[in-house]
């Protein structure tokens, strides 16, 4: 593994992998010891109905959470709706809960963004924000989905090609030692 030029680390893999886990947990334990960290972002989880997921949210790291994708989502407006698979996208949510997380402020210590995937790329907002984010020099925690069939998301290729970008891979055998290497990497910026 190769030491991070920059503040801007990257954790890809499979689908169900535990990307969105390690991210909470590497917050959980900077937020233990690291008590006055400001940190900005969100996370998506999963929205589950009787054990069938049925779409997802965007939760910020102070906990307010609002709709992101949906299969049961049935009203007038979500007929013009993206959709991806079964899920129809809810844009308006998602520019209106994690685009502002996404603001750049000088009292911002890190960003954890979870994801920079195809749901939230239909935003014509939220690329240019991540982009703001990574050019502030605020070290920067993301997620990105792994290729489909050799084919990468133009927006998430992009971040994954980027010169200051440290791209950690995650899958079932390395899961729970990543943390710990997560964890020293920023620590190590946060010192800076």
């Amino acid at each position: 593994m190769a030491a991070v030029p920059s503040g801007f680390l990257l954790i890809t893999g499979p689908p169900g992998v535990g990307k969105t886990t390690l991210v909470m947990r590497v917050f959980e334990t900077l937020r233990g010891s690291h008590p006055n960290l400001n940190i900005r972002g969100f996370y998506t989880r999963e929205v589950r109905e009787g054990g069938e997921r049925i779409g997802f949210e965007v939760v910020t790291l102070d906990g307010r959470t609002g709709p992101l994708s949906s299969c049961k989502v049935s009203s007038p407006e979500s007929v013009r709706w993206p959709t991806v698979g079964k899920y129809k996208v809810d844009v308006a949510s998602l520019e209106s809960l994690a685009v502002p997380e996404l603001q750049v402020k000088e009292e911002t210590d890190l960003f954890i963004i979870d994801e920079v995937g195809k749901m939230e790329l239909f935003s014509s907002a939220f690329f240019p924000a991540v982009m703001r984010v990574i050019e502030s020099n605020i070290p920067v925690l993301a997620t990105i989905p792994i290729p489909r069939q050799g084919r990468d998301i133009p927006g998430v290729a992009r971040l994954r090609n980027h010169p200051g970008a440290a791209v950690f891979t995650l899958d079932t055998g390395n899961r729970d030692t990543m943390r710990d290497t997560i964890c020293s990497q920023l620590r190590s910026l946060l010192q800076r």
